[in-house]
């Protein structure tokens, strides 16, 4: 994608867009003077509702789930996002991703948590503070296993856990780029990535979670008019993971809330773009169909600061 500071440089741009076109560019106001100033929108929050803790046939959730995008995992260590949040939330698996921190430079504040016994770690190997990927377990899996091909597996993006039950997936999709540079390496990772986890499915259900660095629908942006040539908001990526969830698999969060609008995971750093809600959906828990009936809730918990990125939550029977 991108050279150093890829990920953060594309959303800044994408973002930057995404605000201007929203409102947030000044561009031709002198030559409107003359005119009433237009009092700007109140910005339009979304509310998390309360966990339902049971399934529609009753059962009651044994498994809880959280995906976080971190941003850089020391920062967001030193922003207390361990003692302020995941503690209180203490998910039975923790997954993070674009950690951007090698194993070596782990801060001991999450490599020494006694809450996670079973720790796994996946970094870029070609790339310092890049990318990156984690898993933190309260119970150890069965099996885990680190990427989906060879030919991309070197970004640290995939790690994949096998439980009695089911296979968790958490990945950091690869983001197309400012200017769409790494547009065709992205759709290529899509056709991929959905082999590989129709592979795990037939073998057990799959629980996909991670920043998939893709808007799904217009509901699952702020600007959807303003961003349909950005990354995350192409046709191709849209089309890619529609292609996905025909293949078996089901958006957590839209099948419990399909129509629930202002609901995003991510908001540029820029503009106040969080304070106004300007943001994107793009963090997701995708479920193989056969877990359906025992899904409880799917959470976005957009209250919670220390990234660009909300955590999100999962509550499932499994």
């Amino acid at each position: 994608v991108f050279a150093a500071r890829l990920s953060s440089n594309m959303k800044r741009g994408k973002k930057t867009e995404e605000a201007a076109a929203d409102g947030g560019n000044d561009t031709g106001a002198s030559a409107k003077k003359a005119k009433k100033t237009k009092q700007p929108e109140a910005p339009i929050l979304y509310d998390d509702p309360p966990d339902k803790m049971t399934s529609k046939d009753g059962r009651s959730a044994n498994m809880k789930i959280t995906s976080w995008n971190v941003d850089g995992l020391r920062a967001w260590v030193k922003k207390n996002g361990l003692d302020q949040w995941v503690r209180e939330e203490d998910p039975d698996v923790l997954c993070l991703q674009e950690t951007k921190c090698a194993e070596k430079s782990l801060p001991a504040d999450i490599t020494s948590m006694p809450e996670y016994p079973h720790k796994y770690w996946a970094g870029s190997d070609d790339k310092e503070g890049y990318s990156g990927v984690a898993m933190l377990c309260k119970t150890e899996p069965l099996k885990i296993t680190y990427g989906i091909k060879e030919e991309h597996d070197k970004e640290g993006r995939v790690i994949t856990a096998e439980f009695p039950n089911f296979y968790l997936v958490t990945a950091y999709v690869p983001n197309a780029g400012r200017g769409l540079v790494r547009l065709d390496y992205r759709k290529t990772w899509d056709v991929d990535f959905r082999t590989y986890l129709s592979e795990l499915d037939i073998q057990k259900p799959v629980v996909l979670c991670g920043d998939l660095n893709v808007a799904h629908q217009e509901i699952d942006l702020k600007n959807p008019k303003g961003n349909k040539k950005n990354a995350g908001f192409t046709p191709d990526e849209r089309e890619g993971f529609s292609q996905l969830l025909e293949a078996g698999f089901t958006d957590s969060f839209r099948e419990l809330y399909p129509e629930q609008t202002h609901a995003y995971s991510f908001w540029t750093y820029m503009m106040n773009s969080r304070e106004k809600n300007v943001g994107w959906r793009l963090d997701y828990f995708v479920l193989s169909n056969s877990l359906l009936p025992g899904l409880c809730d799917s959470k976005i918990r957009n209250k919670v600061m220390g990234s660009d990125h909300c955590p999100i939550t999962l509550h499932i029977v499994v």
